[in-house]
């Protein structure tokens, strides 16, 4: 068959099969393994050539590690180091000696059984992190757990490739040879970096144009790939040290930009790769064993992972979740399994069974993560809140209302300052996390008078409101204000609305989250296009004073939309005349705009 017919069943399936996976929420990772297998070998037999299977699969390995290295910065790795290699090696350890052990008592050799352990100890990446990334997990607790055992796993799959030579040779002086030469020309590379690498890509940056340095970073991946083949290592070894050689250039983010629309696809060439290869003949012949030995790898990693993340210290319900999302096997477990069958350390009829197993795992991952997700929420709903905390201290001068971003920082500098404070917040959970570090903050709801003045606001001074809801903060504002309508009220607002409501409240000192932040990024932004500093600080001054202004001109007429339009409009042209009226400002403007061509 042509190689353009071959790209275009590729293409075609990939287009047909990925959208209706993804909107059955299944995934991507999922709807790629669907179109390998239908195209494949076991399916409609469109593309039946295994050389070229494995030659696509390989270059979608080579780039994916390229780009996994390329996302590895050394100081990134430093401040992740306690659950990277603690977590995660414990992670890749315990579950890798455990399955070992169970394959070593199913009758495979310490070889094959340490390589089948180990392989099956990791999971997919790609599956794991685009799930968490479309559930919105990935800042979470436990996604950021899952984030660093992956990393790590990412990690050991370089050790474990330069493994494989030993395994096969075992007792052989060329193998450890060869592993020497190996380990001598990766800390060459390394240390050859920046004395050629960086120049190298410094002069094409300049000279050669986008497209050539798009090139030349394509030249640094087969390059390194084709010298680690040529000692006897693997290509994916060469092509993860290009990429961490080049993550902490000054070239890193340029690379991103010029590789991240091909990301998807490379990674959906490789998942197509592992369907074609998956056996279906193998799984027809023997269903249930098949289904048992995926669903016994799944549950073993479940056991054992919330296990560790127990004994090192994370909660039940984030245990639970880390669990669950990386129960099943991983794709760098079929490079280790092909690559172990080609060197003789495994029988090819055992690493089909493995291939297929993880195949399988990965197929049912997503099911496994919406199931889950939806009894959490269950739970969640069925489980009542803690009681309100009883307030039992003195009087304190501030109350702060709401211990999210803004509310820690405010009690962080009074605490700077000797001044004591009492904290309220109505998250249980943010309760429970900042009181690991150590904060004294009490669960409750502010805008309850009962525990208001248990917190003994009649003595106080000042009452923060820091509260991020805005109905929340607007019923408490309500509470305060009517029943201690002397207590001076420092509030947040999200946003002018949010602000409005709070001044037809009473509360007069409103401050918008992002308007000081925004107001600074804006003062650099004018230094770097060549503003002076006296001039950048005198339009930043002209603004502020001009937004305020138009704040309480947009207040009188907020609830008159037609006339809230208006103002907004004239607004803008009186800022327009006003800078350009403003001497220092206007000089410097003229200086930092380009002249006319």
């Amino acid at each position: 068959m042509h190689f353009l017919e071959q790209t275009a069943i590729f293409l075609l399936t990939a287009v047909l099969l990925v959208p209706l996976f993804r909107r059955a929420k299944l995934g991507a990772v999922v709807g790629y393994l669907a179109a390998g297998i239908a195209i494949g070998p076991s399916g409609l037999k469109l593309i039946g050539d295994p050389s070229a299977t494995l030659q696509f699969a390989e270059f979608g390995v080579v780039l994916l590690l390229f780009l996994i290295g390329l996302e590895l910065e050394p100081r990134r790795l430093w401040v992740m180091r306690r659950q990277v290699f603690g977590l995660g090696g414990a992670q890749v350890a315990v579950t890798g000696a455990v399955l070992g052990g169970a394959a070593w008592a199913l009758g495979l050799d310490w070889r094959a059984a340490t390589i089948a352990g180990l392989g099956l100890a990791l999971s997919s990446t790609a599956l794991v992190l685009s799930s968490l990334a479309e559930r919105g997990q990935l800042a979470s607790r436990h996604g950021r757990s899952a984030f660093a055992v992956l990393l790590f796993q990412d990690l050991a799959v370089i050790p474990l490739l330069a493994l494989l030579p030993l395994l096969a040779g075992e007792g052989s002086d060329l193998q450890l040879l060869s592993a020497l030469k190996g380990l001598a020309a990766i800390l060459v590379v390394v240390a050859a970096s920046r004395v050629v690498v960086r120049p190298a890509l410094q002069f094409v940056a300049r000279w050669g144009g986008r497209e050539m340095f798009t090139a030349a970073a394509l030249l640094l991946v087969v390059g390194a790939a084709l010298a680690m083949e040529a000692i006897g290592l693997s290509a994916s070894l060469g092509a993860f040290l290009a990429g961490v050689l080049v993550a902490d250039s000054e070239f890193r983010h340029q690379l991103e930009a010029d590789i991240e629309p091909f990301k998807g696809l490379l990674l959906g060439l490789f998942f197509i790769a592992v369907g074609m290869s998956a056996n279906l003949a193998l799984f027809a012949a023997a269903p249930l064993a098949v289904l048992g030995l995926a669903l016994g790898l799944m549950a073993t990693k479940f056991v054992l992972l919330l296990v560790i993340a127990r004994l090192t210290g994370s909660p039940t319900q984030t245990g639970v979740c880390l669990a669950t999302t990386l129960c099943q096997g991983g794709e760098f477990a079929f490079v280790l399994f092909t690559a172990a069958a080609a060197l003789g350390v495994m029988k090819g009829d055992t690493a089909q069974w493995l291939v297929l197993a993880v195949t399988l795992s990965m197929l049912l991952s997503p099911p496994l993560f919406a199931l889950h997700d939806r009894l959490l929420a269950r739970w969640r709903e069925r489980l009542a809140p803690p009681e309100f905390d009883t307030i039992d201290d003195p009087a304190k001068p501030v109350i702060i209302a709401g211990y999210g971003r803004v509310g820690q920082i405010v009690s962080r500098v009074l605490r700077m300052a000797g001044i004591p404070f009492t904290a309220i917040e109505l998250s249980y959970q943010q309760v429970d996390f900042v009181r690991r570090f150590g904060n004294k903050v009490y669960y409750g709801d502010a805008s309850r008078l009962d525990l208001l003045r248990a917190a003994k606001i009649g003595e106080a001074k000042l009452f923060v409101l820091a509260i991020e809801d805005a109905e929340a903060s607007l019923r408490t504002a309500a509470v305060v204000r009517r029943h201690f309508p002397d207590l001076p009220i420092i509030a947040r607002a999200r946003n002018r609305v949010h602000a409005f409501r709070l001044r037809d409240l009473g509360v007069r000192l409103v401050l918008r989250d992002t308007f000081p932040a925004s107001l600074e990024m804006a003062e650099r932004a004018l230094a770097r296009l060549g503003f002076g500093a006296a001039a950048a600080a005198s339009a930043l001054a002209l603004f502020r004073r001009h937004d305020e202004e138009m704040l309480d001109a947009q207040y009188a007429v907020h609830h008159d939309e037609a006339k809230l339009i208006q103002t907004t409009r004239e607004a803008a042209e009186q800022l327009q005349e006003l800078f350009e009226s403003d001497p220092v400002a206007a000089s410097a403007r003229r200086r930092a705009s380009p002249a006319p061509s």
